[in-house]
């Protein structure tokens, strides 16, 4: 058997993926990133065939005729749906792996900190089910912070805010485990949802969660700019359905995120309360470090360097900091066996 798997390794080309709410990022052994596309997939109502998966299917989303349904699979960072889930993995897998080779890659697969066991078993059936050979979990403030260069290995305190589209994890590291964590299920997509909330209430329109998106990273911030930005948004009159474009200031969309930055900020401050104060005292020096989609909105670094009066640092690519961490543990498996979570 250890035979075959030596074989195994030196054919297959070993992954590591972020399957995350918003998004689904590969990272392929010796080649870096080498996919980033939304976990959506569009089905036929009446065959259940699918239709699109990715990119092409995001487009689907609130723009699906009748027969077509558009599914985003992933919920709050756990797999909500896990047949659409499993072909999602395979084709994703399909697409890294263009011609399909005799033996089945490892995979090692980022998930939130507070899975169950359940989820988890779900997580591992659906890449064997897509074609890996062995699977490895990994927490994604783990990954973050192995993606972010931080010395897990040693008997110091990190902590990592990890804020991606379902989930947003606060985690302390230390000796290459998570001393303590906080997860709450309140990040982008709860971001997208309270502008959608605000301009049903303040402009009697509703709009889709895709313009919200695109309103929220155009415009989008945490705290007051020193310029003012403003946009135009299209969406329908609730009352008379007429379709209806009008502008938005950052202003706007400051109050409307308000809810979602403070839910944000409490866990953050509940992981402090937590930690062991030896930890905690590493930090002051060391700060804390934000990744994911959500460190990118504006001023959330100085928001929060002004309520904790620590340094805030962002990852550089926030987006792909859990899925490089991931990639990182690939390419030296054996030297971080101590961060798997199954």
């Amino acid at each position: 058997m250890g035979l075959l798997d030596g074989f195994a390794g030196l054919f297959a080309k070993d992954m590591a993926m972020d399957l995350g709410t918003a998004n689904t990022l590969i990272y392929l052994k010796g080649e870096g990133i080498v996919l980033n596309e939304p976990s959506v997939v569009a089905l036929s109502r009446d065959t259940g065939k699918i239709v699109a998966v990715g990119r092409d299917a995001k487009e689907y989303l609130g723009r699906t005729p009748q027969k077509i349904v558009a599914i985003r699979p992933m919920k709050d960072g756990v797999i909500a749906d896990f047949e659409v889930t499993s072909v999602m993995i395979k084709y994703f897998l399909r697409k890294v792996r263009k011609r399909a080779t005799l033996f089945r890659p490892r995979l090692i697969v980022a998930v939130p900190t507070g899975i169950t066991q359940v989820e988890k078993r779900a997580v591992i059936d659906s890449a064997e089910q897509a074609g890996a050979r062995q699977v490895n979990l990994i927490e994604e403030p783990m990954a973050a912070a192995i993606g972010t260069g931080l010395p897990i290995h040693k008997p110091v305190g990190n902590m990592i805010v990890d804020i991606g589209g379902g989930t947003t994890e606060v985690a302390v590291i230390s000796l290459s485990a998570v001393a303590y964590s906080e997860s709450v299920r309140v990040a982008g997509d709860e971001a997208n949802e309270a502008i959608i909330r605000y301009v049903q209430n303040h402009h009697q329109i509703s709009i889709g969660e895709n313009e919200a998106e695109r309103v929220k990273l155009e415009i989008g911030s945490a705290c007051p700019l020193s310029q003012t930005l403003t946009t135009d948004v299209a969406g329908k009159e609730i009352l008379t359905g007429i379709p209806r474009s009008f502008k938005m200031s950052d202003e706007e969309i400051r109050k409307a995120l308000t809810e979602p930055v403070n839910v944000i900020i409490e866990s953050i401050k509940r992981t402090f309360e937590k930690t062991p104060p030896e930890l905690a005292s590493d930090i002051t020096y060391s700060g804390v470090w934000l990744a994911g989609g959500g460190a990118l909105l504006r001023g959330l670094d100085t928001l929060l360097a002004d309520m904790l009066q620590l340094p805030i640092h962002v990852e550089q690519d926030p987006l792909t900091t859990v899925t490089r961490g991931a990639g990182t543990v690939m390419e030296s498996i054996h030297e971080y066996q101590q961060v798997f979570i199954n």
